[in-house]
């Protein structure tokens, strides 16, 4: 007889009855996970601000089923619940939404944290407890989810004497602290509970911490582990605390507590209570049926696949890693399985990756002693070697936890017992064997990416350990859970929550920098110690053969930019091994998917199945962009940009087998050939000069050999990184695969496999096709051929020329498909070589056909933007000619802006060289496209003049390796002035996008200048807490003197006087503004960049310094500014980008992308053109830079920004007279001027008469002069000042006064410009050039920039700052080119 609640009689699918959690079961359950967010709030003594509940910040609400957990069924599309990809008024996902920019979106959780993020930390106690906030509840999550409750204890009551967190907080801490120990009950009942009851009536009912969440679980424990009297005791006691006016009904209320069974005992023994409503009695029901969690996964017959002869194991590791790939047929694709069974598949590639490298491991070594092979010896397989490390180093961490079981406790606690202390719980998450497998295969695979012989940092290697081993912890954690909840009786089915925990959004946060250092430096610690190579040598005098076991790795430091650097060194015979046999071991989140990606709905689901990712690629420490995204998604705004990752995502892809085959067999020869570096490079090392000769010869000699064994490495490098993808390519030959996607901070989107994917170089694109085809029909055959000219590099002329092009090699282009190594070779010329010779395979199949065009064809077509940037920067300020230049504008041929550029630059060098301008003369003749090509690129996505130096002066070298000699000039004077000279084609070629691009420096200047409104009353609020505060006294004890916190005997070695709380108001700086914008999708683009501090970690290998970054450093300015207009265009074309596949998608095109470059069928190219140039005209038919301006001003309201003004203006003399007579500090004045504005916006007279009357720097300003007579960013640069006064107004340089502005910069000093001192000291020696550089006017430029150089040091700054509104200026008056035009171009994507 069995009780149910009558509302279960609802059918709900299964997937919306999964629960989060349950306790209703005879094991132990993991708690609710604090992984999701350790972002916690400090609590401040005098603060008044209302704090949110601690349980909404760590997303503790119940959820829905991690993806892995539902990888067992699919789910049905109109199951999906409405909001998760909602629809606007029935308008298409690929029309562009209306935007609010008069409320923009400002989450309230992120101005909590950044309001918070200065909290009081204190050192590691003598119990091994650490003192940071985040550090705190990283180890207690650690401790709960392993079940070391006593040591999660040790961190509540620090937590406690600290009072850093808020009661509420607190309190769900403890809640979550009693949910394991139910756990544990449940799991052995004679556990002892007494420890319980214990913390309970001295940490949670003496303070009052305590709910009806805490009381269900007490009731729980008391059922489980007391009896007779002394459990209706129990219960009587806690139902007493409850009281009766909550009832029973509220108990029933905390999900997965108290079963029914449970609730009938409570009211035998108090009947008082009734039972809930809505109970009835059901006979005769059966229970929901178990899941045997212990069932094997179905497995799916097939023969062993033969391997193709190659040298070694490296191409056929892959293969017999993927345990799932050696049970399928030869040729059978798993997308001919159902939906169900493909996810199936998916769930067991992205957890078996780890177990099925050690199982390979040991069928290798078992393999050699079968055949009386001594592995412990040298051997030429590295796969057996790996399998002694890896018995080895798990032999190791099973002795390291048992040492942290010791020092946990261990009454006194050596430096190392507190190490312990901190990285044990980590550790313990995981077991020894998935620690020794991880551990491995990433050092493996991050020297290989590093180049082996160079070796590899030990902040690098240690921070991908423990990134690595935290990923595949969650994982295992989530795929636990899920087993755990297979056969447990479902109590949340009764509450219907499903949908509110589906819409629910997770904080996944990293493990913090301290953890992850020290947790990854044991790991590496364990290896260096039992990885070992037996060598093999030649003994120098007896010839007699020697061997020796050798590390096989060694910890060594190396200079590199002159500091000492730690580093991990490979041994030699092992780089020996892994030039042979690179290891092919790899983890799930580096392969392609075989099911569709999981559709994004939350900010970490979406993409791979379990595998945990996040939708946005952000790196440690960088919140700001979670936090906006997780608010964006709450309020639908990014509906469109989630759709658009899952249509790419959901892009199927097969490997090209005849490309394939041709790669593999290039690739076994060892020979270099097209892009493929040959397995043993030949390069001579030149003789080694007399110690007798010059020194100067042997330096020479040095350079020149490290220069070869540099090109050696890298070499190296390369070939073993297209190992990998090799590897990957022949293992999923057979397959349809797909490549999820997930987005960086600008909304541009990327593929998540990191080896193989459509984004790589020309071998890899060579290598896929789409997996779906469609028949050619004569727009597809035209495509087709076009596709081969452009790719060939015959992408210049007409379409018309390029379809003639490939028709008059198609000769040629048959001997490349059926003779591509015996042949003439013809698609090797190709500027992108295997990219032809894909197209010269399929446009043979084709042309093969009676009808060629009734081929069906997989070859993606590509339709490549002229220059995305500018052509963005062209729509944004109407310029008519630029937008010519760049294609925006119908023409018979496509218009090539690099060449026009080259042709304006050759044009003005004529001009300068009939005037005697020699640099000019030189020069001429001499600027071709290439010269400029890569400068006119990046330069919109904001590359520096020292930048467009380094890109011009490569291409000098390239073109004239000689010219320097023949001239007697240093070939980077050229660069400097062919750079100069470009940037001054283009402002005048894309005048509007120049004037746009200065409007952006000067408005995110001011910006980033600016206090905001929350943030000032933030300054207020600490100010006022420092003014009524009184300082502690000070304890004096054994002539020391230290803070009376109520935890400093907890404290280790000496102890320096402190205060419980920081009392110190925040310093202006702390609060400057990072720029946010909306793109056109509505996603919210934070920029990262802060000043990041630094942090020492002392590690049981090395002391570390590595960046701690903080949601609350200050801003870095200049990088702010210098980001800012090139990550604005990169949102526009990511914005492009996606409302073309969301489009492409609705019309059934296949689609993908590799940022400004789309691909679909050759027969569907004419129909993606024309979504391409719809959605291009959709964003910039609208006002996109005043939309820009609208949200700023609505955006950063009632800021105050510090506003420049000439020193010698009168009105900055006022204000130094009115400064020098009031002493206000800046922040000071900053609160003055706050007030004045207050009480001007008041709707009180009597205020706004009052602040009439203050008077302020700013309100002396206003009555003084306008907005005009600010100076701008550009103009209050120092070394900008000093250059442009000095220089000659009449000079016909034209531009060089720009190159020595560059040269004279801050940012320049230490590099550039002394480089360019020294060079032209040197070379002023030399008669003819001091000649030449005279001529042209070039030396006495260069030193008027090392003069003002130096002289700015010593100057006073030139300006005044002053804190004042902020006002944003006008937006540029924009062209007359209309976008509309566009629609007829035929080479704006071509």
């Amino acid at each position: 007889m069995l009780l149910r609640t009558a509302t279960l009689r609802q059918g709900l699918p299964l997937w919306r009855l999964i629960p989060s959690r349950s306790l209703n079961t005879l094991s132990r359950h993991a708690p609710p996970s604090l992984e999701t967010s350790r972002t916690l709030r400090a609590t401040k003594l005098q603060s008044t601000q209302q704090r949110k509940r601690f349980r909404a910040l760590l997303s503790f609400e119940r959820r829905m089923g991690t993806a892995a957990e539902l990888a067992e069924e699919q789910i049905p599309d109109d199951l999906i619940p409405d909001d998760v990809i909602p629809f606007e008024g029935g308008r298409p996902l690929y029309e562009i939404r209306d935007h609010n920019t008069s409320e923009p979106l400002r989450p309230e959780e992120y101005f909590e944290a950044l309001s918070s993020s200065y909290y009081h930390k204190e050192r590691p106690n003598v119990s091994g407890i650490p003192g940071d906030v985040n550090e705190m509840l990283a180890v207690f999550d650690a401790c709960v989810q392993v079940g070391k409750l006593e040591r999660a204890s040790l961190v509540l009551k620090r937590f406690a004497k600290m009072g850093v967190l808020a009661r509420e907080d607190l309190l769900v801490l403890h809640n979550c602290w009693l949910y394991e120990k139910v756990g544990q009950v449940l799991q052995d009942p004679s556990e002892d509970s007494d420890d319980a009851h214990r913390w309970f009536e001295l940490e949670m009912r003496k303070p009052g911490l305590f709910d009806r969440e805490t009381i269900a679980y007490m009731l729980k424990i008391t059922l489980l582990s007391a009896e007779g009297e002394r459990m209706e005791r129990l219960v009587q006691r806690y139902m007493g605390l409850l009281g009766k006016e909550d009832g029973l009904e509220n108990l029933f209320e905390v999900e997965d507590a108290l079963t029914i069974g449970d609730l009938l005992t409570i009211t035998e023994i108090c009947p008082e209570y009734d039972m809930p409503d809505g109970v009835e009695l059901l006979e005769g029901e059966e229970g929901t049926p178990s899941i045997d969690p212990n069932q094997p996964a179905r497995h799916i017959e097939a023969p062993e696949v033969v391997a193709t002869p190659q040298k070694g194991s490296g191409l056929t590791s892959l293969k017999s890693t993927l345990s799932l790939f050696s049970q399928i047929p030869i040729g059978h694709d798993i997308a001919s399985l159902s939906a169900s069974e493909r996810r199936e598949v998916q769930a067991r590639l992205e957890r078996d990756c780890v177990d099925a490298a050690i199982n390979r491991w040991r069928e290798e070594n078992q393999s050699l002693q079968e055949m009386g092979l001594n592995t412990s010896i040298s051997t030429p397989v590295l796969s057996a070697k790996l399998y002694d490390w890896f018995q080895a180093l798990e032999a190791r961490f099973v002795e390291e936890i048992a040492k942290v079981e010791a020092s946990e406790e261990a009454s006194k606690k050596g430096v190392r017992d507190v190490d312990r202390c901190l990285y044990g719980p980590f550790l313990r998450q995981s077991s020894p064997k998935r620690l020794a497998a991880v551990t491995i295969i990433v050092t493996l695979n991050a020297l290989t990416l590093a180049g082996a012989d160079r070796g590899i940092p030990l902040s690098s290697l240690i921070g991908s350990l423990a990134r690595v081993a935290e990923e595949d912890i969650q994982t295992q954690i989530k795929l636990s859970n899920k087993q755990r909840k297979a056969g447990a009786q479902r109590m949340a089915e009764i509450k219907k929550k499903a949908q509110a925990a589906s819409a629910e959004t997770e904080l996944t946060e990293s493990w913090p920098l301290l953890i992850r250092t020290k947790v990854g430096a044991a790991m590496l610690e364990g290896l260096l110690e039992t990885a070992k190579m037996t060598v093999s040598a030649e003994h120098p005098v007896t010839k007699a053969p020697v061997t020796q076991l050798q590390p096989a790795f060694t910890h060594t430091t190396q200079l590199r930019k002159g500091r000492k650097v730690g580093v991990l060194l490979a041994n030699r015979t092992l780089l020996e091994l892994m030039r042979r046999e690179p290891s092919g071991d790899l983890l799930a989140r580096h392969l392609p998917m075989v099911s569709e990606p999981e559709p994004w709905t939350r900010f970490d689901k979406g993409g791979f199945l379990s595998t945990p990712v996040s939708l946005v690629r952000i790196k440690h420490g960088e919140k700001d962009q979670k936090f906006y995204a997780i608010a964006a998604m709450k309020n639908g705004d990014l509906d469109q940009v989630l759709k658009g990752l899952d249509v790419l995502g959901k892009t199927g892809w097969n490997i090209n087998r005849p490309v394939f085959d041709v790669m593999l067999e290039v690739w076994n020869s060892g020979e270099g050939f097209a892009s493929i570096p040959p397995l043993n490079p030949d390069m001579q090392i030149p003789p080694e000069p007399d110690s007798r000769e010059d020194p100067a010869e042997r330096r020479n000699w040095i350079r020149k050999v490290k220069s070869i064994e540099n090109e050696r490495s890298g070499l190296h490098s390369v070939r073993c990184f297209m190992n990998f993808q090799l590897e990957i390519a022949r293992a999923f030959r057979d397959q349809t695969f797909y490549f999820p996607h997930n987005i960086d901070f600008r909304g541009r989107a990327y593929p998540m496999p990191t080896y193989l994917n459509h984004m790589g170089a020309d071998h890899v694109r060579g290598l896929l096709r789409f997996a779906k085809g469609k028949t050619l029909g004569e727009n597809g055959l035209r495509w087709l051929k076009v596709q081969l000219a452009n790719v060939y590099g015959y992408d210049k002329a007409s379409l018309k020329d390029r379809e003639d092009f490939a028709t008059e090699h198609i000769e040629d282009i048959r001997d490349s498909a059926n003779n591509p190594l015996k042949g003439r070779k013809w698609w090797l010329q190709a500027e992108d070589p295997w990219q032809c010779l894909a197209a010269c395979f399929e446009l043979n199949a084709a042309l093969e056909l009676p009808d060629p065009t009734q081929y069906v064809s997989h070859l993606p077509v590509h339709q490549d933007g002229t220059c995305n940037g500018l052509q963005h920067y062209a729509a944004l300020g109407g310029d008519t000619w630029g937008a010519q230049q760049v294609n925006l504008i119908p023409g018979d041929k496509p218009a090539d802006v690099y060449s026009a550029v080259a042709n304006l630059l050759e044009e003005n060098l004529v001009k300068e060289a009939a005037a005697g301008n020699q640099f000019a003369q030189i020069l001429s003749g001499k600027i071709t496209r290439k010269v400029v090509k890569q400068t006119v690129m990046t330069n919109v996505y904001g590359v520096t003049f020292i930048g467009a130096k380094k890109q011009v002066l490569k291409q000098l070298d390239n073109l004239y390796p000689k010219l320097g000699e023949e001239t007697g000039i240093p070939a980077h004077f050229f660069a400097s002035y062919i750079a100069a000279h470009i940037f001054k084609a283009l402002s005048t070629m894309f005048s509007g996008a120049h004037d746009i691009q200065s409007w952006f420096v000067e408005t995110g200047s001011r910006i980033c200048q600016a206090v905001t409104k929350e943030q000032i009353e933030e300054i207020l609020e600490d100010q006022e807490s420092a003014e009524v505060e009184p300082e502690e006294p000070l304890v004096k004890k054994r002539g020391r003197k230290k803070a009376n916190t109520g935890d400093a005997a907890d404290e280790p070695g000496p102890k320096k006087g402190r205060r419980k709380k920081i009392t110190e108001p925040k310093m202006p700086n702390q609060f400057n503004s990072t720029l946010v914008w909306t793109t056109p999708l509505r996603m919210p683009v934070v920029q990262p960049y802060r000043k990041t501090n630094s942090r020492k970690i002392e590690t049981c290998l090395q002391s570390l310094v590595l960046a701690d970054p903080e949601l609350g450093d200050p801003v870095d300015r200049r990088k702010q500014l210098q980001a800012f207009p090139p990550n604005f265009i990169h949102s526009l074309d990511a914005s492009h980008m996606l409302l073309s596949a969301l489009e492409c998608d609705t019309l059934g095109l296949t689609f993908a992308a590799v940022h400004d470059s789309f691909w679909t069928h050759a027969a569907d190219v004419d129909a993606m053109n024309d979504v391409i140039r719809d959605s291009f005209i959709r964003i910039h038919q609208e006002d996109v830079i005043g939309r820009l301006l609208a949200e700023f001003q609505a955006r950063y309201r009632h800021s105050l920004y510090l506003a420049e003004i000439a020193r010698t203006s009168a009105v900055a003399k006022a204000i130094i007279k009115h400064r020098k007579d009031g002493k206000l500090t800046t922040k000071e004045e900053l609160m003055l001027e706050y007030k004045r504005q207050e009480l001007l916006r008041s709707k009180d007279p009597e205020k706004v008469q009052e602040g009439q009357k203050m008077v302020t720097p700013a309100s002396i300003f206003e009555s003084m002069a306008t907005e005009s007579d600010l100076v701008s960013w550009h103009a209050s640069t120092p070394s900008t000042d000093s250059v442009a006064d000095d220089a000659d107004p009449g000079s016909e340089d034209g531009g060089l006064a720009e190159v020595v502005k560059d040269i004279a910069s801050a940012e320049a000093v230490s590099s550039a410009s002394e480089v360019e001192e020294e060079t032209l000291s040197q070379a002023l020696n030399r008669e003819p050039l001091e000649n030449t550089l005279k001529k042209s006017g070039f030396a006495g430029l260069l030193q008027q920039a090392v003069v003002s150089k130096e002289s700015a040091k010593s100057k006073k700054p030139a300006v005044i700052s002053f804190w004042r509104p902020l006002t944003l200026p006008p937006v540029p008056q924009k062209g007359d080119f209309d976008v509309s035009q566009l629609r007829g171009s035929k080479y704006f994507f071509s």
